[in-house]
């Protein structure tokens, strides 16, 4: 697990960088219904907005959410993408930030001693995996307590987060395998009739959203077919394999099962791994660590399925559903 302060440290390279984050509430209590599910829903755009992060997909549920996302390499910022920035995570001057967009931007215009203090301060919350954790998970639970007139914390922890390699099949894979989230809950057959997921948004009409998975799919239909894949969708109202079914076949029976079907499973590799992606992406990714570690990680194939080559740092070979 890389949680914030780790995140932080690897998004300062040039390169663009992928991140599955996730982050629990605590105890794992139940507490988003399908208004908090909504509220929640809406400040991850807002604040990804904020940030300059593109979000590629996302799920939320009950008492966690996911978010795989793009965070570009640090490049400079114009003083009117600040402002249009800024615009959009404070529509509405706040007691915590009670500045007008305009008295913003005329600090910059001016480039006062107070406008370079503000200019450094917000850019140095875009672009940014810990910021962009820190800013929506403290307004969602400002929100939340108080409309529950509750105090105290919400989440169990800072954020779970895992690197993946920029390579199209392992991000078409983390993607897919959020958004069938509310599949494997049984909250819905479909992923498409989830509201609360980057791929009902798209199927649904939203651009921003549908965007993000073309980033990664070259078109939708292609998208589907790893959401539903062959041998695993609904066919007659039966499941053509189940989930227990695909652990018998795993675990007991040492076979293989389409990657559609794992990916309805609840898989560690996803959530509990630091790194995921080609062997030679944890190789390059595992070097520095294992320079200082008695007994060296190396890259360990991800089983039971075609992952086509996907892996993980060894540790996670055994019980790795979840």
């Amino acid at each position: 697990m890389i949680c914030g302060q780790m995140a932080q440290k690897r998004i300062k390279r040039a390169e663009t960088a992928y991140y599955h984050l996730m982050s629990r509430t605590v105890n794992g209590e139940a507490l988003f219904r399908k208004r908090e599910k909504e509220i929640l829903r809406k400040m991850i755009w807002q604040v990804s907005e904020f940030s300059g992060v593109r979000v590629v997909t996302y799920a939320v549920m009950k008492n966690h959410f996911h978010l795989l996302v793009e965070i570009p390499g640090r490049k400079s910022i114009s003083d009117a993408e600040i402002v249009r920035r800024y615009r959009v995570l404070y529509p509405r001057p706040t007691p915590w930030h009670p500045m007008l967009p305009e008295v913003l931007e005329s600090h910059l215009r001016e480039n006062s001693e107070e406008g370079k203090l503000l200019r450094a301060t917000l850019t140095r919350r875009m672009h940014d995996v810990s910021w962009l954790m820190k800013t929506l998970k403290q307004r969602f639970a400002v929100w939340f307590n108080q409309s529950r007139d509750r105090f105290g914390p919400l989440w169990s922890e800072r954020f779970k987060s895992v690197l993946v390699e920029g390579d199209q099949w392992a991000l078409r894979t983390v993607a897919a395998y959020i958004d069938l989230n509310a599949v494997r809950s049984g909250l819905v057959e479909d992923p498409k009739d989830y509201r609360f997921c980057g791929y009902g948004e798209a199927i649904g009409g939203n651009e921003v959203a549908r965007a993000g998975i073309l980033g990664v799919c070259r078109d939708l239909e292609s998208y589907r077919k790893l959401l539903y894949g062959s041998g695993s969708g609904v066919r007659d109202g039966k499941v053509s394999i189940s989930q227990e079914k695909a652990r018998r076949v795993i675990e007991k029976e040492n076979g293989k099962i389409p990657v559609a079907t794992a990916l309805r499973c609840r898989l560690r590799y996803f959530t509990q791994s630091k790194v995921l992606g080609s062997a030679e992406f944890i190789e390059k990714e595992l070097r520095a660590q294992n320079a200082k570690r008695k007994r060296p990680q190396k890259p360990c194939r991800l089983q039971g399925a075609n992952w086509q080559g996907l892996a993980v740092p060894s540790g996670l070979r055994k019980n790795w559903f979840g």
